[in-house]
């Protein structure tokens, strides 16, 4: 092995020689590699600045569009329910079904309301008897009354002429204390037919001659027979607007719903916007009626086109039921996230249906370049609201 490889080493030396004689140098393939670096290095020195420059322009002419990757769409939704217990009697609609606004959805067994609306009728009715007797006893009283005065007026007369006959010794003593008694008795009895007078009017609210439909107890009675009939007319309930029902399942004839208590759930189809919640830092630029760009991603490559409807005047942290308290003076800076709504506007072409809870990519342009940070207003300073 040895004695082989030396006679290779001098066969190369001696072709390296004679190749070195007759004019040729060798190829060892380092003159190529410095004629490329000789063009690259000039070449990068160039296109450097450039770059840099681009760069710069890039910056400070973009930043005027906010993408938001984390929105989710959103619209009208409602767990269907009525405010009186009872038996489910009829499920008029099925799942996934897509109803109309005021279109019924469900009905209640109404017996115990349509009794409860017989009674109601039934005391409205012993109430206006009530009050119509009393105004009847009321006149009657007023009658006695005049009558009493007159009956005063006759006593309080013979009491005078029996008086003036006893003076005269004409008439017996007895005769002048029957006529005193008589008197006497008119005036308790006029006292007695006033106080009773009162005590009816009073029952009637003292107007006792007004119309009876304004008399306290039957505006109450009248009341309770309107709540019979508003709860008997709640037994059906109907979409509050329209949209697609769905969880019907949960619900079938027979079953007892409580006051208050879903049977399933309506969401709307009207009205569809999408909930984006940015870091605060990134809404310094965003005003409500600014145009936004919708990517949903179960529909790539389809686009809406929505716009700024309205921004929360506070965090979403500030509504959570247990709001971060800086006490121990340990303090950490969190980003906020400020809530803001963006209105689908229609399209003009037939766009795939979006439902609730969908993620969306936004993208809301400002009309706001980046700009130079040393340079740069802030909007107060700008005056921009």
């Amino acid at each position: 092995m040895d004695s082989v490889s030396l006679d290779e080493l001098e066969s190369q030396e001696v072709r390296v020689e004679r190749s070195t004689a007759v004019g040729h140098p060798p190829v060892t393939g380092k003159s190529s590699g410095r004629g490329v670096r000789e063009w690259k290095r000039p070449l990068l020195f160039a296109v450097l600045p450039i770059a840099l420059v681009a760069g710069a322009y890039a910056y400070t002419t973009g930043g005027r569009i906010v993408s938001i990757d984390d929105a989710y769409v959103d619209t009208d939704k409602v767990g269907v329910s009525t405010d009186i217990a009872g038996t489910v009697a009829e499920v008029a609609v099925s799942e996934n079904q897509r109803v109309a606004a005021g279109q019924v959805l469900y009905r209640l067994d109404d017996l115990p309301y349509r009794l409860a609306l017989a009674r109601g009728d039934a005391h409205l009715g012993m109430i206006r008897d009530e009050l119509t007797t009393l105004q009847d006893n009321y006149r009657d009283i007023q009658a006695q009354v005049r009558q009493g005065e007159v009956d005063v007026g006759f006593y309080a007369a013979e009491r005078e002429r029996q008086r003036e006959l006893l003076a005269q010794h004409v008439a017996s003593r007895s005769a002048f204390d029957s006529a005193d008694r008589n008197l006497q008795a008119s005036h308790q009895k006029l006292i007695a037919l006033r106080q009773q007078l009162a005590g009816v009017a009073a029952s009637l609210d003292g107007a006792p001659d007004g119309p009876v439909e304004r008399n306290p107890k039957y505006l109450e009675a009248e009341a309770q027979r309107d709540e019979a009939a508003r709860q008997l007319a709640h037994t059906i309930v109907r979409a509050p607007f329209a949209g697609v029902a769905t969880g019907v399942g949960a619900t079938a004839s027979g079953r007892f719903l409580p006051a208050s208590t879903p049977a399933f759930f309506l969401v709307g189809s009207d009205r569809t916007w999408v909930d984006v919640t940015p870091k605060e830092t990134e809404l310094t630029w965003v005003r409500a009626g600014q145009p936004a760009v919708l990517k949903v991603d179960a529909y790539p490559g389809v686009i809406w086109r929505g716009v700024v409807e309205s921004i929360s005047p506070a965090a979403a942290q500030e509504f959570s039921l247990l709001p971060a308290q800086n006490t121990s003076g340990n303090w950490v800076k969190v980003v906020q996230r400020v809530p803001l709504r963006i209105r689908v506007l229609p399209g003009t072409q037939n766009l795939p249906p979006l439902r609730a809870g969908m993620s969306v990519e936004v993208k809301i342009d400002t009309a706001h370049a980046r700009g130079l940070p040393f340079f740069e207003s802030s909007p107060m300073a700008s005056g921009q609201p």
